[in-house]
């Protein structure tokens, strides 16, 4: 149930279309147009007055009434149009040829020195950001954090992690708190020093000491601490502040630093002086006692703040690099929140103290984007001279700034303040990849703000750094600004000069018209089906046709396979033109799940106000009849159906933590893994005991990559209550972790646990496919039959592939094909169903279901490695590579990657095998297949050199 390919996406351009009649529509202060305000009025009032340029009769009928506004609604924003919608540009690093790029990363990265692996792991994610999985980004930025060498580098990437995880969207849990893991423990990231192997341990950090001082800038310093009682000191010098006598020792104080040996043992008057008059070097007499006191003990611990604040200025003039030091760590012990942050930063900044900073840094970061919203905060990190102030005590990197401007853009893309923090960046940056990406996010947000000359200039930038596919941001930014030639030139210069992709064509075909326009959205389809937008054009191009059937099954075809709210939206559209109300409510009931803050109709029309308007025109539904309508949608495998079915369940008892749980199940089996996190976070949030807490916490946990700590969540949960899905929590987590046929046989005890729990009859299967799933590792496939038909026996459609894998096992191969048959037949997306069930018949039939598995879903990669095997086998190698290259262009799958280098070096084509061993590795470096793979191909290759 819980997808391990977890794609980020769900985010996408809303569809803004000009109004057919030619009018503005105002937009009001509550987010929506004039006319769709009236509209929401006269549904709510359950009347339509007449208006002035209408002659609307009155309407008596409710029903009439609601079909009437959604009419006049429709017609007042108007049906989307084909000139007004445009293809996404990307945000992330695109290589020209990113298997090439990924493959000389990965050299890069083996023959890199220890202490500069951090750098390039930096670089993967760049890499890795534009990827659909975000795993593969998040699993990179552990391994930079775990590299980590200096303390800026770390504090920034524990940060980050965090963010990440969105911990501080968690009741309870502040910036500061320490989870428990080194590599994410604010403490653990102000140690100074490498030590890779512990950042993985777990933390023993306390961080209740600055909590517990407190920040005093004025109370007395504990100075007059017993000298063990009559124990001469032997003082033979005194410094003269005021009225005030210090005594000390000479050597003591000489011992502190060179200025001061010189002062007190060089040829001055002072060297030969009993008493020296201190007064104006801006230490007070508390705190020149304090000096004499570190002069003896080395520590601060008795001082308060504000004299070691002033231990930590005579430290600066009088060059105390112990002293410094030992004051620098103890006020970054001291900072734990924004409060304390605000009020000692300027003081770091002053002092040029490296590890204090470091302290307030941290806790503006781990507020993100909170923390961005202070004015002195934004200040500091937006302008010139908080960079350079910041670089100054060491602290301004392309790092810093490459996760502020993150931060910044998903909280307002178009702001001055993300604007300014990619400024800053592209100021920081010093690699060729750094510049690229600087400018070319630089380009993006300029293009969404409008500013086309500003975004052309950027754009041009990154091509000129080496980012050739900045030059779709050129040809957009020249077409907004009335050169439609010359950005169609330089697209068709493009396709010229480099191997074509489907983007190409894509960005191409927004400057030409029709035929010229179809065939490029056709190739651009044919090289890259994932593209969104050419589904979106030809739906569009449709309905303008006032084919609202043909339209929907076009843009059916995209919500297939990669469900996203502008899909969704268009969808919607359509079904309210076709007055099917309540297949439009299910989709904005979807759309708003991956996206509660949607706004419809061209950005005039909240999701949540059309909610109101659909609901009025289909049947009310109960708890009872949603959890009937659960079932059904959940058995035919209609996630989206499903998705609608928890939104009105949780917008009828909005605190169920249960559902919300749910609601991040069917996301996940989306690949909407954001959304999927987001509900999972309200669960814990809402959760209404401490042991369903701890169970959701370990969900988090799990799905972050932590799984020893998701299992202590699952076991600690256990020991307050048994309940099924503790049990659930803990078997599946270890049947990931430890396969082995103990831990197997151990997973049988906790799913029958489970089972034992009470539960609904949709957990319930689950957790019975999954135990038969386990039943088959151990061969007990008798146990895992009764398993999956009990399953079945209460709807668990699924277990129909489960039960079929067991008959093949069985060498029953024509009960499994009926098996997987039977899924078809049930499923409402059943791609993986024809893949399943290619496996138990004949060739031809195999090469059938895999061409409609890869028509419904395209990201598919069984079937494209597949038919390259077929090809082999037939020894049409060149077809068999071409079919791989197809997929990788648009999919760069390790497994792909892999296959395609054992084509190569079965062919006698090392350096291919290579580079492409080489681009899976950087993918997945402990994949052992492709390893061994590697270093096989690596020995011919060295035997075939020259002597």
């Amino acid at each position: 149930m819980r997808s391990l390919k977890m794609m980020e996406g769900c985010k996408g351009p809303q569809v803004y279309a000009i109004n057919p009649s030619g009018t503005t529509t105002t937009t009001t202060t509550n987010g929506f147009g004039g006319v769709g305000e009236k509209l929401l009025q006269n549904l709510l009032s359950d009347s339509v007055r007449s208006r002035s340029n209408h002659n609307y009769q009155a309407i008596k009928s409710k029903d009439e009434v609601n079909s009437a506004v959604l009419a006049e609604a429709l017609a007042s924003y108007g049906l989307p149009k084909t000139d007004q919608i445009e293809p996404h540009i990307e945000f992330c690093l695109k290589p020209m040829n990113f298997v090439e790029t990924l493959a000389d990363v990965y050299c890069r990265m083996e023959g890199c020195a220890q202490f500069g692996k951090s750098r390039m792991f930096l670089e993967q994610c760049a890499l890795f950001r534009g990827l659909p999985d975000p795993k593969l980004f998040r699993k990179c930025l552990m391994s930079a954090r775990l590299h980590a060498v200096d303390v800026h580098t770390k504090v920034v990437l524990s940060a980050w992690l965090r963010f990440e995880r969105r911990e501080d969207e968690l009741i309870g849990v502040s910036a500061m708190d320490c989870c428990g893991r080194s590599m994410e423990c604010p403490g653990s990231a102000l140690v100074v020093g490498y030590n890779p192997e512990s950042a993985t341990d777990p933390c023993m950090c306390h961080r209740d000491r600055g909590k517990d001082t407190g920040i005093y800038m004025d109370e007395e310093c504990s100075t007059s601490s017993s000298r063990d009682g009559d124990e001469e000191e032997d003082f033979d010098m005194s410094f003269c502040i005021g009225d005030d006598e210090i005594r000390c020792r000479r050597f003591n104080i000489a011992s502190l630093s060179r200025p001061f040996e010189v002062m007190l043992y060089g040829s001055f008057m002072d060297s030969r002086r009993e008493k020296i008059n201190f007064s104006k070097n801006g230490i007070s007499a508390k705190g020149m006692k304090a000096a004499e006191m570190f002069s003896r003990m080395k520590n601060v611990d008795s001082f308060d703040a504000g004299i070691v604040l002033e231990l930590l200025s005579l430290a600066n003039k009088y060059c105390c690099d112990e002293m410094k030091s030992v004051c620098d760590a103890y006020l970054a012990s001291l900072v734990f929140d924004m409060d304390s942050a605000m009020l000692l930063f300027e003081y770091g900044l002053e002092e040029n103290s490296y590890l204090l900073v470091a302290a307030c840094l941290q806790v503006f970061l781990r507020e993100l984007p909170n923390s961005m919203h202070n004015p002195n905060v934004s200040r500091l990190f937006c302008s010139s001279e908080g960079k350079d102030r910041l670089a100054y005590v060491g602290h301004a990197s392309f790092l810093l700034y490459y996760f502020l401007s993150q931060a910044a853009m998903e909280d307002d893309l178009k702001s001055n303040t993300t604007v300014m923090l990619l400024e800053r960046m592209g100021e920081c940056a010093s690699e060729s990849w750094q510049k690229q990406l600087a400018f070319h996010q630089l380009g993006c947000v300029m293009l969404e703000r409008k500013e086309y000359k500003d975004a052309q200039k950027w754009f041009e930038a990154a091509v000129e750094a080496g980012h050739v596919y900045s030059l779709v941001g050129i040809a957009r930014s020249k077409y907004k600004r009335g050169h439609m030639y010359k950005a169609y030139k330089l697209m068709n210069s493009l396709i010229s000069d480099y191997t074509p992709s489907g983007w190409m064509y894509q960005e191409r075909s927004m400057y030409c018209q029709g035929k010229e326009k179809t065939m490029d959205l056709s190739t651009a389809t044919e090289l890259d089906p994932t593209l969104s937008y050419p589904y979106k054009y030809r739906a569009v191009s449709k309905a303008e046709e006032n084919r609202l059937g043909p339209a929907i099954s076009e843009i059916n075809k995209i919500l297939g396979f990669k469900i996203s709210p502008d899909c969704l939206e268009l969808r919607a559209w359509f079904l309210i033109a076709l007055e099917e109300y309540e297949g439009a409510l299910r989709d904005v009931r979807a759309l708003l799940t991956l996206d509660p803050h949607y706004v419809m109709f061209h950005g005039k029309l909240q999701g949540e106000h059309l909610v109101k308007l659909l609901s009025h025109n289909v049947q009310p539904c109960s708890q009872a009849d949603c959890w009937m309508q659960l079932y059904d949608r959940w058995s035919s495998v209609d996630d989206i159906g499903s998705l609608a079915v928890v939104h009105h369940m949780l917008a009828n008892d909005p605190g169920k933590s249960l559902l919300r749980f749910r609601q991040s199940l069917l996301l996940l089996r989306l690949n909407c893994h954001k959304a999927a996190m987001r509900s999972l976070r309200e669960a814990r949030n809402q959760a209404a005991s401490e042991h369903e807490r701890l169970v959701y916490e370990g969900w988090i946990l799990y799905d972050t990559g932590y799984r020893e700590e998701a299992i202590a969540k699952a076991e600690g949960s256990i020991s307050i209550q048994r309940s099924f899905e503790a049990f659930f929590l803990k078997a599946y987590v270890l049947s990931e972790t430890s396969p082995d046929s103990e831990s197997s046989l151990y997973v049988i005890q906790l799913l029958e646990e489970a089972l034992r729990c009470p539960s609904d009859g949709l957990r319930k299967g689950q957790a019975l496919s999954n135990l038969a799933s386990v039943y088959v590792d151990v061969d007990k496939l008798d146990n895992a039959i009764d398993c999956y038909t009990n399953a079945l026996n209460i709807k668990h459609t699924r277990a129909h592939q489960g039960l079929a894998r067991v008959y093949h096992l069985k060498d029953q191969r024509k009960l499994a094909y009926d098996e997987m048959t039977k899924l078809i037949e049930k499923a409402k997306y059943n791609a993986s169903a024809y893949e399943k069930r290619s496996e138990y018949c004949d060739r031809e039939m195999a090469k059938s279901d895999l061409s409609m598995a890869t028509k419904l879903d395209p990201l598919r990669t069984y079937p494209y490695r597949y038919e390259a095997a077929v090809l082999m086998d037939d020894h049409k190698e060149a077809e068999a590579i071409a079919e791989l290259t197809k997929a990788i262009s648009f999919k760069p799958d390790f497994q792909l990657l892999h296959l395609r280098a054992a084509f190569h070096d079965s062919m006698g084509d090392l350096t291919s095998a290579i580079r492409d061993c080489e681009a899976a590795l950087c993918l997945d470096s402990n994949h052992a297949d492709t390893l061994d793979l590697y270093q096989k191909v690596q020995q011919r290759a060295k035997e075939q050199l020259p002597t």
